[in-house]
């Protein structure tokens, strides 16, 4: 396996879980009733749809065919998502969801960012992707910290 076609392949997985997580800020947006989530949520999702642009013209840089869509387990995942927030009506649920997939995505780059095959303009442009990707999990993670802190006694979410 020459070093492009071992770097299109780990880019390539990137982009895929780049796109499922647009596409689920995107679905988050819509589920969401507080007008405050919906905006960061949709913000989100244009800046995710941008690094995985920016990490499909590195693959046709490398003489590659970059994914253009996210992956069907995914879209399984979201579905199930929208079962289970229909079901409990929480904006907790919304945002533990799109947290859970701030772990998954920070956790796919990071691997990438360790394998020793990818190349070291590859890895840059992996590195920089990360930095937005970083960003997201991290505002995700204090965004669900902040509502697990805004409970009432009932258990229910202070409106934000």
């Amino acid at each position: 396996m020459t070093a492009n076609t071992h770097d299109i392949k780990v880019l390539n997985g990137l982009i895929e879980t780049t796109i499922d997580s647009a596409d689920g800020y995107r679905e988050a947006a819509t589920e969401t009733e507080n007008p405050r989530y919906r905006a960061l949520f949709e913000q989100r999702s244009f800046e995710r749809k941008q690094v995985a642009t920016d990490l499909q013209s590195t693959v046709r840089t490398l003489g590659g065919d970059p994914e253009d869509d996210g992956s069907i387990l995914a879209k399984a995942h979201r579905a199930f998502l929208d079962i289970k927030h229909a079901l409990l009506r929480d904006e907790q649920a919304v945002v533990n969801s799109v947290e859970n997939g701030e772990d998954f995505i920070k956790a796919k780059f990071e691997t990438a960012l360790e394998d020793s095959d990818v190349s070291a303009t590859t890895r840059e442009t992996i590195r920089r992707a990360y930095a937005s990707v970083r960003s997201g999990h991290d505002q995700m993670r204090d965004l669900k910290h902040s509502l697990e802190g805004q409970k009432d006694a009932d258990g229910s979410v202070f409106p934000n």
